[in-house]
């Protein structure tokens, strides 16, 4: 760690870095900034950098403000946006409180203790994201609702397009971040996007999900363009899912694979699916974790609704996509109900400790859904004993207050601040009169 924080100083020196932004979220994953000067990043490194932690939502109380934020020199990188004119770095940052514990309720540290569980249990957790978003003209929008920048669909190309040049021009950014793009693609909706960055554990990728969400939003402002992470912006049209693909890794060794089994999936990796399963629903709070989640989760166009794993099957929560029989270090198992405005930290953690609870507690992994399971009628769906994810975010609450994983997963104090975050969201959402009760009654009662 020292060469590390040599390193980073000797970079600031070099590049003549004039700020470094220490970066660190609150529970709902907005992502917060302080600016050093150079002088002082030695100092926050060996000291930490006080701030007031009841003045960020979720991250401690009143009585107990004080807070520091130690940056972690591992994750410096230069802000290529910011161009030669007043070089610009970042860190990330872990919370503690003055006596140098950590801070219990900082999601970067909730995701950390997740994976040290699971390191004592043998195991490393990889992911590798799946992000969509959409492009729009502006953040303003009239009775229409809002206008995507093309019109194109689903792996359309559009010579000269702003999707096509703001993709090119992200990925190009992204990789200067030393962040491993993997894919990037236009999607079904209009201005819809999906970028796929590469696998990478946890944390790593928790941070770059963060990273990645700031660039996208830059390039948007460069090409005169917004860019929104909300789960469903459009009406009518897919919402902007996170599909995570996900394994566990025995040092070098993939725990999900096993040669002759069926899929190749191990006896671990069915156990992990299945606890991904039984969990699903009570971590959906977090997963989907606003009230506009759920019309993405319920409007059809390959949101998963239901609780069910199947081979490659995109209606299921749990798809084992097609695997490459050459190639067992790939195997891995996708969740596809999390969207894009989740917070990885939080999200990670409880889809990590899901799987493993249905690892070390041994459950039986359910059969396969081989059907289309959208396509089935409500009674067969409870014949075959596929479970409704939450139908909206006051059912997803109330699913995670009666849950131990999450409570043990979260802690206290974090699980308290995500249901009063979440139910204060809830309470203004019902209390709204909204434009389909004004069309459907005004005139006619």
């Amino acid at each position: 760690m020292d060469k590390q924080r040599d390193f980073v100083l000797r970079t600031i020196e070099e590049r003549g870095v004039k700020f470094v932004r220490l970066w660190f979220t609150d529970v709902v994953g907005t992502l917060k900034s302080v600016a050093l000067a150079p002088a002082e990043v030695e100092g926050a490194f060996t000291e930490g950098l006080g701030f007031d932690g009841s003045a960020i939502e979720g991250l401690t109380r009143a009585y107990e403000s004080d807070l520091l934020a130690h940056p972690d020199p591992t994750t410096f990188q230069i802000l290529p946006w910011r161009g030669e004119i007043d070089p610009t770095a970042r860190m990330f940052c872990d919370i503690t409180t003055p006596d140098g514990e950590p801070a219990v309720a900082d999601p970067r540290n909730v995701l950390k203790r997740t994976l040290e569980k699971a390191a004592e249990a043998g195991f490393t957790f990889y992911t590798h994201p799946e992000i969509e978003f959409y492009l729009l003209k502006s953040a303003h929008f009239g009775e229409d609702g809002p206008e995507p920048v093309d019109s194109a669909g689903y792996f359309d190309n559009v010579p000269g397009g702003t999707a096509h040049d703001f993709r090119r021009r992200a990925v190009r950014m992204l990789e200067d971040l030393g962040i491993s793009v993997e894919f990037s693609h236009h999607e079904v909706g209009p201005g819809q996007n999906e970028i796929d960055l590469r696998y990478a554990d946890a944390l790593t990728t928790a941070d770059n999900i963060m990273t990645f969400r700031t660039v996208v939003k830059e390039v948007a402002i460069e090409q005169g363009v917004y860019a929104t992470f909300m789960p469903k912006p459009l009406s009518g049209h897919p919402g902007s899912g996170m599909h995570t693909h996900m394994s566990l890794f025995e040092g070098d060794t993939n725990a999900f694979f096993e040669a002759g089994a069926e899929y190749q999936l191990s006896r671990t990796a069915r156990k992990f699916i299945a606890g991904l399963l039984r969990h699903g629903p009570e971590i959906s709070a977090v997963t989907n974790q606003f009230v506009n989640s759920y019309k993405r989760l319920w409007s059809g166009d390959e949101a998963p609704s239901y609780v069910s794993w199947g081979h490659n099957n995109r209606s299921a929560l749990v798809r084992v996509p097609l695997y490459k029989p050459s190639k067992g270090q790939s195997a891995r198992v996708e969740y596809r109900a999390i969207d894009s405005a989740a917070n990885p930290y939080l999200a990670y953690a409880l889809l990590l400790a899901a799987g493993l609870k249905g690892v070390q507690e041994d459950y039986e992994l359910p059969a396969e859904a081989t059907e289309d399971v959208w396509a089935l009628t409500d009674a067969e769906r409870r014949a075959l004993g596929y479970e409704a994810l939450p139908y909206n975010l006051d059912h997803a609450i109330a699913l995670m207050e009666e849950s131990e994983l999450v409570a043990e997963t979260l802690g206290e104090q974090v699980l308290q601040n995500v249901i009063r975050n979440k139910r204060h969201e809830w309470a203004e959402y019902r209390a709204q009169v909204t434009p389909y009760e004004l069309r459907a009654n005004l005139e006619i009662l």
